[in-house]
């Protein structure tokens, strides 16, 4: 069930709030606790019953490896009993998300055609596999204990945060559903949750989807192999860019409201990583739940920096390619991890020898600061390229726009309206700019320049959501969170804010016909 459906808005919210309140206000926690537990797996299995099966099965597994690794005290048998964990954990999600991908490689490289039906892959499976991994190699190192299966299916099957994240720990969840004060209906919890999911939705439903249908027509064309223009390029690589940012910052925003309804605080997962001065600085914004996921669970383990430059520099490209590899069984998506990982490895290299030469972040003039960003977005902005694009040759032909290979173009009637500014239209056709009638005929609207400026001005100057709430604590981590005091804007649950919300979630609600999809469930 998507969470910009009338079906999850209009009646499945509603009735499940309503039934843990009930139950809860009337001292029947285990009760409300079970309640949230069906609930939630019924929003999993109205896309497919039959994939309930695969995700009960892997709690049990591992429910029942936690629990003995939480009792045993012999390291060695618990060390094995962690690896058959992780091992079953891999085996499945390699088998659903990796397994056509890897008999493709194997039939090209060795020219042979093995078959295999193409698998379905089951929604949520990189996010509940991850966070049990967590929840095991967590119980491995004695940092939580669970006998409680009930207690275990709420852990990883409550749904606002089920099905894209964030991928959250066993021991930020249980502690707050142990709390007997959250059973208790508190009118701020529900004014706070319903605030966050309507901006979440405004993301999602009017900034996402409608910049999309710039994104689309561009890649499409590229993997056919027609050649860009250079502005028809530019707008579809970022027209993507703004696309995949509201659309997982919306979907975030939801899950945090969501759960903050029910007076849980989910960790922060998306920190306007756009704002960002370095690649560094960008994945401590972007999925900040799965770049800890593979600090922690990878990079770390693997020896971090703890061995020396060199060797740092190894584990953060085998990080980001595990990273790229998460998010799709496909060479771009590999391509694209091994890019931030290039970035990442340059950033270091550059921030030590800037350190060793007596320059800090810190002495950085506005201009630095704003060339910094400037870099840091653009190099964003072509790993995204890949990251779009179905293949390579697709990718490359976006590229190869974006680079003005194959011509700077604009409309012919830009002319007039540029030469009324001192004759530049002229001065930028002697500048090698060519007029045509045909130019941008991927890119139909004239507003479509307008929007691409808004989102910009949303994305990298505005406070995000997790700001304007910031004195209610939306998330489990508010220290996270670096607020910017020129913009400083709190929302304060006065009927002037509820006058201002109200609008925009009715805007939003009445815009739900054309129902898509989040670009994560994909992954």
């Amino acid at each position: 069930m998507l969470f910009n459906s009338y079906e999850f808005i209009l009646v499945f919210l509603p009735l499940v709030l309503i039934g843990f309140y009930l139950l809860g206000n009337g001292g029947f926690g285990r009760a409300a606790i079970s309640w949230l537990v069906l609930a939630s797996f019924f929003f999993y299995g109205w896309w497919n019953p039959a994939y309930l099966i695969l995700i009960v099965t892997s709690m049990l597994f591992n429910f029942t490896i936690g629990s003995w690794l939480g009792r045993d005290d012999d390291n060695r048998y618990r060390k094995l009993l962690l690896i058959i964990g992780i091992l079953g954990n891999l085996l499945l999600i390699g088998y659903y998300k990796y397994a056509n991908f890897i008999i493709d490689n194997v039939n090209y490289i060795t020219e042979s055609n093995y078959h295999l039906e193409k698998i379905i892959l089951p929604l949520a499976i990189s996010f509940f596999t991850f966070q049990q991994i967590t929840y095991l190699v967590d119980a491995y190192r004695h940092e939580t204990k669970e006998y409680n299966f009930l207690h275990y299916c709420l852990f990883v099957t409550f749904f606002p945060q089920l099905i894209a994240g964030p991928i959250v720990h066993h021991k930020e969840m249980l502690p707050q559903f142990a709390q007997k004060d959250i059973y208790r209906f508190k009118h701020v919890n529900l004014a706070v949750g319903l605030t966050i999911f309507a901006l979440g939705l405004f993301k999602k439903v009017v900034l996402a989807d409608n910049i999309a249908v710039y994104a689309s027509p561009v890649f499409s064309a590229a993997e056919q192999g027609q050649s860009l223009t250079f502005f028809e390029a530019w707008v579809g690589a970022l027209s993507y860019t703004f696309q995949l940012y509201f659309d997982f910052s919306g979907y975030s925003d939801m899950a945090i409201g969501a759960a903050r309804m029910f007076g849980i605080r989910l960790p922060l997962n998306f920190n306007s990583p756009y704002k960002s001065l370095n690649i560094i600085d960008f994945w401590r914004r972007w999925h900040m739940t799965l770049s800890r996921f593979l600090r922690d669970y990878l990079y770390i383990p693997l020896g971090g920096s703890r061995k020396g430059s060199y060797r740092r520099h190894v584990n953060l490209m085998a990080t980001m390619l595990i990273g790229g590899l998460w998010h799709g069984a496909g060479w771009p998506f590999i391509f694209w991890g091994f890019l931030h990982g290039t970035y990442l490895v340059i950033n270091h290299t550059w921030r030590s020898v800037m350190t060793k030469a007596g320059f800090y972040d810190s002495d950085s003039t506005w201009i630095g600061r704003r060339t910094a960003q400037l870099i840091t977005f653009i190099a964003v902005v072509v790993a995204w390229v890949f990251f779009r694009a179905e293949t390579f040759a697709g990718a490359q032909q976006v590229l190869a726009g974006m680079a003005g290979l194959n011509g700077v173009t604009v409309p012919a009637s830009a002319l007039g309206t540029l030469n009324k500014v001192m004759g530049f239209g002229d001065m930028l056709a002697n500048a090698g700019l060519t007029y045509s009638a045909d130019a941008m005929v991927l890119l139909q609207g004239d507003n479509r320049i307008i929007q691409l400026l808004l989102l910009f001005i949303i994305a990298l100057i505005m406070p995000n959501t997790h700001e304007y709430m910031e004195k209610f604590k939306p998330v489990f981590d508010m220290q996270s969170i670096q607020y910017n005091a020129r913009y400083k804007i709190n929302w304060n649950g006065h009927w002037v804010w509820a006058l201002l919300i109200t609008p925009v979630a009715f805007f939003c609600i009445l815009s739900l016909g054309n129902v898509s999809e989040f670009l994560y469930f994909q992954f």
